[in-house]
């Protein structure tokens, strides 16, 4: 923007120089189309220069949406693949052990490698206002490397029987700040059990909204540990009301909650009938919906090996 007035400014004032002395104007001029073509020089370097940017980031987004595959071997989840010599994040195909069948899923390769990501928002692409039978079977985009989805309740439950998991969350605001929360011993139930969560200790930035113990007052009300799942359509909540409905999402849903990230991608502070926001109580509070999600998965006490 600045180089384009610049160079407007230049015409203007070769335009203007008729009216001065003629040898003057002709060094005047001289200069001034001797600055001008260095700026236009300068306009053509920086137009290269953003191309190139936007080739390169669309490349990158591409190769994340890629799926990796990884012939002659079935993996459990992503640190198996990371252990085995994988190490660029992207998409794979895993079978934890029960699944009847191999699960696309998105491994994140950053923070110690080795996470399932079973969770990500983004920009408010994808409705989380969805019915059992979509939270049960997975839903959203799984090609694009910054796409929206849920891996899937199914899923949840046959990687998290695997063995002890931990969930991490990453949280960013539209401030730019950037808080996390890690729980260990993630679990999730089968559907006849409603895909009931179970979680263990705390740690982290974003303060413990999942356990609700940030109030002793609230928590019988505001924990989600031992919820049930629900959606609109499969009311499993502790509530007169269905918060699903309410909250237009499904969730682990207590009386109703003081974490939801299905909620609504409102983009910061809002105003709703209910609190349906992207909600990270101990962060933001009820009425700050978030910018960005992701929640991630795998083995507890992970260390990567030597494989190169």
């Amino acid at each position: 923007m600045e180089t384009s007035k610049l160079l407007l400014i230049g015409v203007l004032v070769i335009q203007g120089c008729c009216v001065c002395a003629s040898s003057e104007c002709e060094q005047e001029t001289a200069r001034l189309r001797l600055q001008l073509r260095t700026l236009e020089a300068r306009v053509l370097q920086q137009q290269q220069l953003i191309q190139n940017l936007q080739k390169q980031n669309q490349a990158e987004s591409e190769d994340l949406g890629q799926l990796h595959l990884l012939p002659g071997h079935l993996y459990r989840d992503c640190a198996h693949i990371y252990n085995n010599g994988s190490k660029e994040s992207g998409m794979y195909m895993v079978q934890p052990v029960g699944s009847p069948a191999q699960v696309t899923v998105f491994c994140d390769m950053a923070e110690g490698g080795g996470w399932t990501v079973i969770q990500r928002r983004t920009d408010g692409s994808q409705s989380f206002n969805r019915p059992w039978a979509d939270y049960k079977q997975g839903f959203g985009d799984f090609q694009s490397g910054k796409g929206e989805f849920w891996l899937g309740n199914d899923n949840l439950h046959y990687l998290t029987s695997q063995g002890e998991y931990s969930l991490r969350v990453n949280m960013e605001d539209f401030e730019r700040s950037r808080r996390f929360a890690e729980y260990s011993s993630i679990k999730v139930a089968d559907e006849e059990h409603h895909y009931q969560l179970q979680f263990g200790a705390y740690s982290g930035t974003a303060g413990d909204s999942l356990s609700g113990s940030y109030h002793p007052e609230v928590q019988w009300w505001a924990s989600h540990q031992g919820m049930n799942f629900s959606t609109y359509d499969r009311d499993n909540d502790r509530y007169n009301g269905n918060c699903a409905q309410e909250d237009k999402s499904g969730w682990w849903f207590n009386r109703c909650h003081s974490a939801n990230l299905n909620g609504v991608y409102h983009r910061g502070a809002y105003s709703a009938m209910t609190d349906d926001g992207m909600v990270w109580y101990t962060w933001h509070g009820w009425w700050y919906s978030l910018k960005s999600v992701v929640m991630k998965i795998r083995p507890a006490g992970f260390e990567s090996n030597t494989v190169p």
